[in-house]
């Protein structure tokens, strides 16, 4: 992590590793409690539709945060070379001992339960993972982007992204509306070539708010678009379940864009962060947070599913179990000379 500190970039961090394990919770706690309830109350229904919108934001704030704090660099063939050893090679590194972990320690957490049903373990166990590969391809080419974006004013890079987030993003939002409506494989064929998909399109944004592109827009603006794109997916969510619809919120629906971007860009206008010294610990171990979590998801879940209380309670108990879990558990880890440090990623 960089020595100057950034504490709004911090905030953000924080944000989005407490989002990240939210997520984890309430969807861990409506999985395996989903045999059991084969009909969940409209009000937890509701808290599930909103934390699937709060969960989402998480990951494209960590690729904002990639895009503002790596695309305004210089990089020639040594600086390339030094970048992707410093990032890359640990990411991958990382990535393989971690996938070594989880596939060893899946082998030994027995949760015998007859109420719930744990068919989904696995997938449970290594949902976050593949987060790894996707940022280790945007690694691998953030040199060449930066490159690419320094010879452009702003405003022309602003003009493309939003031709590529139409068909990244809303394109793709046609296709899902038509199939709900019985119209299917109505797909329109395209090709996004270098552009690195949806996920490049946050890591673009970040950047575009590096430059100040969006100040001229004000914060009661940015509020409302937030506020909207939340109703929205809520709304969304909603409409899907009563007509039956297998519908599941991913980072390429076009209001989880709308929405974070808007709050990443409100949060880039904060001048002072309170509690500022939580956040920066927070910050400072969100990623070992984020590469250890699951250890404590899948055993910790068939206990919190017993406790007699809502569905929406369970979660928020286990979320807070694994904020406490996982950060001590991190700065153990990090503590251990020669070791903590490398196995966590923590620069």
């Amino acid at each position: 992590m960089s020595k100057t500190r950034v504490e709004w970039i911090d905030f953000v961090r924080a944000i989005a590793i407490l989002t990240v394990l939210y997520i984890h919770a309430t969807d861990g706690i409506y999985i395996i409690s989903s045999d059991a309830v084969m009909n969940f109350g409209v009000y937890s229904r509701a808290f599930q539709f909103a934390s699937l919108f709060i969960g989402r934001i998480g990951v494209p704030f960590f690729l904002m945060i990639t895009g503002y704090l790596l695309l305004n660099r210089t990089y020639d063939d040594e600086r390339v070379r030094k970048f992707w050893t410093n990032n890359c090679k640990g990411l991958i590194i990382v990535t393989v001992i971690w996938a070594v972990i989880y596939a060893v320690s899946l082998q030994f957490i027995t949760v015998g339960s007859s109420q719930v049903n744990f068919s989904e373990a696995g997938s449970l166990f290594f949902s976050h993972m593949w987060y790894m590969p996707m940022i280790i391809g945007m690694y691998l080419s953030i040199p060449f982007v930066s490159s690419a974006l320094s010879h452009f004013d702003p405003k022309t890079i602003n003009q493309a992204t939003i031709v590529f987030a139409l068909l990244a993003f809303l394109l793709p939002f046609i296709t899902l509306v038509l199939d709900m409506h019985g119209i299917k494989n109505a797909t329109v064929q395209y090709c996004l070539g270098f552009s690195g998909g949806v996920y490049g399109i946050y890591i673009i944004l970040g950047y575009l708010v590096k430059k100040d592109l969006f100040k001229k827009y004000s914060s009661k603006k940015m509020g409302l678009l937030a506020i909207v794109s939340f109703i929205i997916c809520f709304l969304f969510q909603y409409y899907a379940y009563i007509i039956g619809y297998d519908f599941f919120l991913w980072y390429e629906f076009p209001f989880i864009l709308t929405g974070s971007f808007a709050l990443f860009e409100l949060c880039s206008r904060m001048k002072k962060v309170k509690a500022y010294p939580i956040v920066s610990f927070l910050s400072k171990y969100s990623f070992a947070v984020f590469l250890v979590h699951n250890l404590f998801r899948l055993p910790l879940l068939p206990v919190v599913v017993q406790i007699p209380v809502t569905e929406p309670v369970k979660a928020i108990i286990l979320w807070i179990l694994l904020i406490i879990l996982s950060y001590i558990a991190v700065v153990i880890i990090y503590r251990i000379p020669k070791f903590g440090k490398y196995i966590l990623y923590m620069r």
